[in-house]
Order: C-alpha cells, then sequence, then structure tokens
C-alpha cells in the first residue's frame, strides 16, 4: 500500500468513525492539548487566508461565566446551565462576519470546516465533541458579558472531552442517492 492510500484510508476512517459524544468522563482535556487541535483545525480551507474565526474555551472553573451567562438570557431554572458544569470543556467558536454577501458565504463556510477539522483531529486523539447551536447563542444577555460583539456569529459550542459512552454509528443516504450527473 502506497502512502497516499494510507493516508487517505486513515482521512476516510477518522471521517466515517467520528461520533458525536455527548456523555464524557470527568477528565478534563489540557488546554495545551485543545489549542494544538486548534492550530491542525485552522488549516482548515478559506479564501485569502481572512482567517474568519476566534475562540473562546471554558475549562475548570472557566465554565461558571459561561454558564452565567446562559443564565442571564434563560434565567437560573433553565437546563443549560448544569450541563455546562457536567461537561469538561466548551468552546465557543465565533465567525467576524463581513457584510458582503459572498464573502460572509464563504468565511461561514471556512469556520465551519475549521470546526470539522477541528472534530476530526480531536475524534483522532480519543476526544469526543458535540457541535451544539441553540437560540440563546444569538441573544445579547447571552453576548455582552462575553464579549460577542456586534458584527460577529457564533458558530457554534463546542462540548469535548474524553468519551464515557460512544453511541454507535447511524446509516446515511448514499451519495448516489442524491446525485445529480451530467456527463
Amino acid at each position: 500500500m502506497s502512502k497516499a492510500t494510507k493516508t487517505t484510508n486513515e482521512v476516510r476512517n477518522a471521517i466515517q468513525n467520528r461520533r458525536t459524544v455527548k456523555k464524557f468522563k470527568k477528565e478534563a482535556v489540557p488546554t495545551q492539548q485543545i489549542i494544538e487541535l486548534l492550530d491542525t483545525a485552522v488549516w482548515a480551507p478559506n479564501h485569502k487566508l481572512r482567517e474568519p474565526w476566534r475562540f473562546l474555551l471554558f475549562t475548570g472553573n472557566g465554565r461558571k461565566k459561561l454558564a452565567e451567562a446562559i443564565d442571564a438570557e434563560m434565567g437560573e431554572d433553565n437546563k443549560f446551565s448544569p450541563n455546562i458544569m457536567q461537561v469538561p470543556s466548551v468552546m465557543l467558536v465565533v465567525l467576524e462576519e463581513d457584510p458582503r454577501q459572498n464573502i460572509w458565504d464563504e468565511d461561514f463556510a471556512a469556520v465551519s470546516a475549521l470546526v470539522q477539522n477541528f472534530m476530526l483531529a480531536a475524534w483522532s486523539e480519543d476526544i469526543g465533541t458535540f457541535w451544539v447551536t441553540k437560540p440563546f447563542l444569538y441573544a445579547p444577555k447571552f453576548r455582552k458579558p462575553l464579549g460577542i460583539e456586534a458584527g460577529e456569529k457564533i458558530v457554534g459550542m463546542i462540548y469535548m472531552g474524553y468519551p464515557d459512552v460512544i453511541p454507535s454509528a447511524k446509516e446515511r443516504t448514499p451519495a448516489k442517492d442524491k446525485l445529480t450527473l451530467f456527463e
């Protein structure tokens, strides 16, 4: 087997075997390891190397700040704040929005590719992730205490940690069933 074939198989395996993890062990992923994973993720394709992203990482006691921001929007009796304190690390991935629609679309795609890169790189190191989007991510009461400015979009919250439970695979529709081919 050639090196190119071996690498291709590793990439395919990582893509097909990655799972969304919702139950984590209590042990936190070291911050330095998360930074190294982000350094891999930033190799996402992005037009003209605009790098339209930034990250807010909440670990240890820092998760309280995130929980407080959720409480500010949803009230203290919400379901999400206690859950945040059970996840070892949570990262917000933020897009610097451009007012030009075509640039915005390219940048959103780049940030989404970065998130996928991060999740695959994490999986390759036995770290589970869960890409979360919730309505409160848009709320000023949530965004303000975290320093999320107007003109920025939170693309998602990434829960991460060492998996306690790895879900089984769910079937996907074969691509050929959704393919329109012009020859």
